[in-house]
């Protein structure tokens, strides 16, 4: 996604006050649009089909479809369209339940709200984005979980490692291939293959996994 332009971003949050602040604080970053707004998961994930934004943003508790429900219908859809977690809930269950479900980033609501409008710009810039105090959280269980199951990069191609480090500056499918100049559809399949041998479900956990371990 490119700096020069506008980024379209979808709200779902059943809280009509939070849902107000959030725009109202988008609105002060002119490469952020919010396109649309919903009050519930089905809504959102509706909104989400008809848009086709470039971020949205998911609260967890809903009535209804929950953001994780949410989160997995999106991602279905679409596995590109980035999707962040906003919520209140800090506990580590949510954080990696969301996170190998496909989200792009967790955030929580509490946050400063230039802290927040920080991380959001990253994230649709393409980084991964994991609150303050939450991201240690994650490396422990994705270690933990590594020494159970001996996860070794020297099973990977030499491609695939390329694309794993790709995966861990945090970059998109599309700026991976355009750096390796191969198609996107390649770059896809060859995420697929490594996220297999290394037993990772998300991409954020392999780039997590790599930052952590700083594996070159």
């Amino acid at each position: 996604m490119s700096k020069d332009k506008t980024n379209s971003v979808v709200i779902i949050d059943d809280h009509p006050l939070f849902r107000k602040g959030v725009h109202q604080l988008l609105d002060l970053e002119p490469a952020l649009t919010v396109v649309a707004e919903a009050s519930s998961g089905e809504e959102g994930v509706q909104l989400v089909a008809q848009h086709e934004p470039d971020l949205v943003l998911l609260d967890l508790n809903m009535k209804g479809m929950g953001g994780l429900k949410a989160l997995e219908a999106i991602k279905q859809r679409n596995p590109d369209i980035r999707v962040v977690i906003l919520t209140v809930s800090d506990t580590s269950d949510d954080l990696i339940g969301t996170i190998r479900a496909g989200a792009d980033g967790y955030l929580l609501k509490d946050m400063e709200p230039e802290e927040l409008l920080a991380h959001i710009k990253e994230a649709v810039f393409g980084s991964t984005v994991i609150a303050p105090g939450l991201a240690g959280r994650l490396a422990t269980a994705l270690r933990e979980e590594a020494t159970a199951k001996n996860r070794d990069v020297n099973e990977l191609t030499e491609r695939e490692m390329q694309i794993l480090r790709g995966l861990a500056d945090g970059k998109s499918n599309k700026l991976i291939a355009r750096d390796l100049d191969i198609t996107e559809g390649t770059v896809k399949v060859h995420v697929k293959h490594l996220l297999r041998k290394l037993n990772f479900r998300s991409r954020v956990e392999a780039a997590v996994w790599m930052v952590e371990n700083r594996i070159a």
